[in-house]
């Protein structure tokens, strides 16, 4: 689905070609109900928005 996502991003900007900005716009939309958080992160109010974000920005982009 995320790919999915990003490709269609690319296609309607004109690409035909997927760029790591095309995944890391959609990641939140696409995955965010497949991630459970921790009890331990919720009481500190963490989200899986924010587990999400801190994970997209430790992943580097391919060169």
């Amino acid at each position: 689905a995320l790919f999915r996502a990003a490709r269609a991003a690319a296609l309607l900007a004109g690409r035909d070609f997927v760029s790591p900005d095309d995944v890391k716009d959609y990641a939140l939309a696409v995955l965010r109900h497949r991630v459970l958080v921790a009890p331990e992160l919720e009481v500190e109010g963490r989200s899986a928005d924010d587990v999400l974000n801190a994970t997209l920005s430790r992943v580097k982009a391919p060169q």
